[in-house]
C-alpha cells in the first residue's frame, strides 16, 4: 500500500542528486536504488563478521554489525512509515551507517584512531562515507556507489569541523549547524534503540549481566514487572525476549508521539523547514530520554567494561595497533591492490597511513586475527 509522504519528508523531487549524474531508475525510486546498491556491496557483506559487542567467534547467536544494521533498518522503517516519512531513504541510511566500522567494534575504532593521530585521525562515520564514495569499486562509470546526497548526508551522523570543511556540501551542516532530513534523524535514533536493547539481550545471553542487576534500571524494571504480572510461568528465555520487545515498543511509541509534537510546534511544512530548525525534530520525551540514558550508562559500566569484555578489547587494540605499525614500517607487505595505492603517492606518509587504515578498517574480526597471525607466526603461510 502506497502511503502519501508528509510535506516535510524527503522525496525524489527534492533530492540534491548524485555526484555523478545518472538517468533515473525505471522501476525504483532514487532512494530504493541507493538501498539496493548498499545491500549488494562488499562492505555490507563483511558486516556479518564484524563485532557488535562480542567478537564473532564467541558465539553464533550474538549480534554482529550486519544483524544490528538490519534491526536498525526495521525499527527505522516502522517509525518512518508511522510519521509518513520516506521509508526507503531511512532504510538506506540505516543499512549503510556502519559500513566503515573497524573489526572488533569500538575498541578497534579507538585503536585505529590512536594510530592515525598524526595522519588526520579515524572516524567510523567518515569512513562509512569514504566506503560508499571511494572504496567500493563496482561500477564502470564512477567510483564508489554514487549514492544520493541525502543518503550520504545521513550516513555522516558525526563529523569533526576540520573534516567537514574538506567534504564540501555533504559536510556543510556541521559548519552551519543545520539539521539533516527527518529520515536521517529517525535512522540515528533507531540505531540507539536497537543497540541498547539488543545489547541487553546479548549481555543476558552471555551471562555477563543478570536480570537482578537490570531490574534496578527503570526502563527494564518496569517492563519486567509487567511481564511477570501477565506471564509468571513462561520460560526465562521467552521472558527476556518479551521484555526486550516491550522495551523497544515503549521507546518507539514515545519517539513517534513526541516527534509529532515537536513537528507541530515547529510548524514545519517543508524539508527546508526541517533543515533550518534550531533543534532536531525527531526525539524522545524528556522522561523517556532520561530512562534511555540510564540504560546506556548501565551497559557501559556493567557490560562494556566487564573484565571479560575488556580482555577481548585489549586483545583487539593490540592486534589493530600492531597491524598498523607493521604495515607502516613496510608497506610492501600490503596486498597488491593496497600497495599499488601507496606506490602512487610514494612521498606522502599521510597518504600511506590512510591506505593502511582503509585496509584495516575493511577487515572482519576473524580476518584481522588471521592476518595478525600470518605476520607473526613463522608456521603460518602467507
Amino acid at each position: 500500500m502506497s502511503i502519501a509522504l508528509a510535506p516535510y519528508a524527503a522525496c525524489d523531487a527534492s533530492s540534491r542528486g548524485r555526484k555523478y549524474p545518472e538517468a533515473a531508475p525505471a522501476y525504483r525510486s532514487e532512494y530504493q536504488r541507493d538501498r539496493d546498491r548498499i545491500v549488494h556491496c562488499g562492505a555490507f557483506r563483511r558486516l556479518e563478521y564484524k563485532t557488535q559487542v562480542f567478537v564473532n567467534h564467541e558465539g553464533d547467536l550474538f549480534r554482529t554489525r550486519l544483524t544490528h544494521s538490519i534491526e536498525v533498518a526495521q525499527i527505522g522503517r516502522s517509525i518512518a512509515r508511522t510519521l509518513n516519512l520516506n521509508e526507503d531513504l531511512t532504510e538506506a541510511i540505516a543499512l549503510a551507517h556502519d559500513l566503515g566500522h573497524t573489526p572488533f567494534g569500538h575498541s578497534g575504532q579507538d585503536a585505529l584512531n590512536a594510530c592515525m593521530h598524526d595522519y588526520g585521525g579515524f572516524e567510523h562515520n567518515l569512513q562509512s562515507l569514504r566506503v560508499v564514495d571511494v572504496l567500493e569499486e563496482r561500477y564502470a562509470e564512477f567510483p564508489g556507489l554514487n549514492l544520493t546526497f541525502e543518503t550520504r548526508e545521513g550516513i555522516l551522523k558525526h563529523c569533526s569541523l576540520k573534516n567537514a570543511t574538506e567534504l564540501g556540501d555533504v559536510g556543510r551542516r556541521f559548519i552551519d549547524k543545520t539539521q539533516p532530513p527527518l529520515e536521517a534523524q529517525v535512522a540515528n535514533l533507531a540505531d540507539e534503540i536497537a543497540y541498547n536493547n539488543h545489547d541487553v539481550d546479548d549481555g543476558l545471553r552471555s551471562g555477563l549481566i543478570n536480570v537482578e542487576q537490570l531490574c534496578d534500571v527503570r526502563l527494564f524494571g518496569e517492563q519486567y514487572a509487567e511481564v511477570m504480572r501477565r506471564h509468571p510461568d513462561i520460560p526465562e528465555r521467552v521472558r527476556i525476549h518479551e521484555i526486550v520487545r516491550r522495551m523497544i515498543n515503549y521507546l518507539v511509541v514515545d519517539l513517534v508521539e513526541n516527534s509529532r509534537r515537536l513537528l507541530g510546534e515547529a510548524g514545519a511544512v517543508s524539508i527546508d523547514d526541517v533543515r533550518n530548525s534550531n533543534n532536531a525534530l525527531i526525539g524522545f520525551s524528556a522522561p523517556v530520554r532520561a530512562e534511555s540514558l540510564e540504560l546506556k550508562r548501565f551497559l557501559r559500566e556493567q557490560l562494556y567494561n566487564h573484565y571479560r569484555v575488556r580482555r577481548m578489547t585489549r586483545k583487539a587494540e593490540l592486534i589493530v595497533s600492531d597491524l598498523f605499525g607493521v604495515f607502516m614500517d613496510d608497506p610492501r607487505i600490503l596486498p597488491p591492490q593496497y600497495h599499488d595505492k601507496v606506490r602512487a603517492t610514494p612521498d606522502s606518509k599521510t597518504a600511506c597511513a590512510r591506505v593502511v587504515a582503509d585496509y584495516i578498517a575493511g577487515m572482519t574480526d576473524r580476518y584481522a586475527i588471521r592476518e595478525h597471525k600470518r605476520l607473526h607466526d613463522p608456521s603460518e603461510t602467507t
